[in-house]
């Protein structure tokens, strides 16, 4: 049993490192034919055991080929970033152990790594050392755990317990959010009971930003959502600014900074997210910038406390120890211990080599911008960040380009749409995108927007 365990493990770590060596040479979106093999995987469920070599072998030999190349150094879809080595391995290990991180009595060492890596946490990111924490799935968790504190603490102070009573009758909250706001949030909002319909939402400038002069006005039960980072421009809400004023009033800041926070890290980018250590509530993502594998989202709370009795839910069961209980912080008990990568990439980067990245990466967008922009396209964001909106003459030249560059598979860019305009969206996230992947993007980019330009003057 263990010869056949160890050299199954040995071949599943051949195979990764086999399709790590090869994912910078393949086409980044997967063929119609790769795809269509994935049928290798159905049929119907069998009724005897099948050798774990072979399961493990159909599982490379027809899945492999049909991902995309998020690993690789032209993959700009979604903020998404590729996993250092140290997080994959981290990550093996981690699932060798098999631990379930809600209890300290379940894992010490996964408790334990995450109180280690929320004290990282808060000093690179320069939030208040005595913040809380929970490590959840992404963006949208963590804005949905950060949002659920607010929520209960802002209506506990107005004498209701949202953990005893419900919401039914509670007193009204009011939630401000940016025109720009991200669907993460507003879908965070509506799971708490929030409708969209219900939001008021603060007038924003070209570049999707706040106006802090046009806020509403605000009061002790207000939650205002601001964004570092915003997905399509990149731009930063003046934080500082609306965290002043919430202030004063008694409202709760959170920040949705699922990628943009990272910037703290970086001497050169830093001032963008200048006041976010004001703020009451953060959220943001290890597999982002810090290219932890996925999943990897990360709530963040100034007081603990306010967290802690949002999501604490103890049973006699349940045996608890005078350390920090995962558990009491998340909406989950049992989980992966996904503290485990967030400590590795942060031991292993340090402080320079998150810094490294952030600064690399938002580089290697401006060098994009300038690069499209010299061959007549038209960038419609200030690149202050990784992302670069690139637009054609019109929004069917630029619909047309943006297929034309999935379907040749260079790289890998999304559509959207950016006041009121279509754009290709790019976003820079890796930490191994080289100047030669620039290169090789902008030149992909150039000859689909002109073999589109072609296909119009035709007759």
């Amino acid at each position: 049993m263990h010869a056949e365990r160890a050299a199954l493990l040995r071949d599943a770590a051949e195979r990764a490192n086999s399709y790590l060596d090869g994912v910078d040479e393949r086409p980044v979106r997967p063929s119609a034919a790769d795809i269509a093999a994935l049928e290798r995987l159905a049929g119907p469920l069998p009724d005897a055991p099948t050798p774990a070599a072979e399961t493990l072998a159909l599982l490379d030999e027809a899945g492999s080929p049909a991902t995309m190349a998020s690993q690789g150094g032209r993959y700009y879809g979604f903020v998404i970033g590729g996993a250092l080595p140290v997080t994959v391995a981290a990550n093996w290990l981690a699932t060798a152990w098999d631990q379930n991180a809600g209890l300290w009595a379940a894992s010490p060492v996964s408790a334990r790594l995450e109180e280690i890596a929320l004290e990282w946490l808060a000093d690179i990111l320069r939030l208040p050392a005595t913040i809380g924490g929970a490590f959840v799935t992404g963006a949208s968790m963590a804005s949905f755990t950060a949002l659920a504190a607010a929520r209960d603490a802002l209506l506990a102070r107005a004498g209701w317990n949202v953990g005893e009573d419900g919401l039914a009758g509670a007193p009204r909250l009011r939630i401000v959010v940016s025109e720009e706001v991200h669907v993460t949030v507003t879908k965070a909002l509506s799971l708490l009971g929030y409708g969209r319909a219900t939001l008021e939402r603060a007038p924003v400038d070209g570049q999707g930003r706040i106006m802090a002069d046009r806020l509403p006005p605000l009061d002790e039960r207000t939650i205002v959502c601001v964004q570092a980072g915003d997905v399509n421009s990149g731009g930063f809400d003046p934080i500082a600014d609306i965290c002043a004023r919430a202030r004063e009033a008694g409202a709760w800041v959170h920040v949705d900074g699922a990628f943009g926070l990272w910037v703290a890290a970086s001497a050169a980018k830093a001032h963008l997210a200048a006041g976010a250590e004001l703020a009451d509530s953060w959220a943001t993502d290890g597999h982002k910038w810090l290219n932890t594998p996925y999943d990897c989202g990360i709530a963040l709370v100034r007081d603990p406390g306010h967290l802690r009795a949002a999501m604490s839910a103890p049973a006699s069961y349940l045996v608890t120890s005078g350390h920090r209980e995962p558990s009491h912080y998340s909406a989950e008990l049992s989980r992966r211990s996904r503290g485990v990568e967030i400590w590795a990439a942060l031991r292993s980067l340090g402080r320079s080599g998150v810094a490294g990245i952030v600064d690399r990466t938002c580089r290697h967008a401006a060098r994009l911008a300038d690069l499209v922009r010299a061959a007549g396209l038209e960038v419609l964001n200030d690149v202050v960040l990784n992302q670069v909106l690139v637009a054609a003459d019109d929004d069917a030249a630029t619909d047309a380009m943006t297929a034309a560059v999935q379907a040749d598979g260079t790289c890998w860019c999304g559509g959207s749409t950016w006041r009121g305009r279509r754009a290709m969206r790019v976003s820079i996230s890796s930490w191994v995108t080289t100047d030669a992947d620039i290169d090789r993007t902008a030149a992909a980019i150039i000859a689909a927007a002109r073999s589109g330009a072609e296909q119009e003057t035709r007759p």
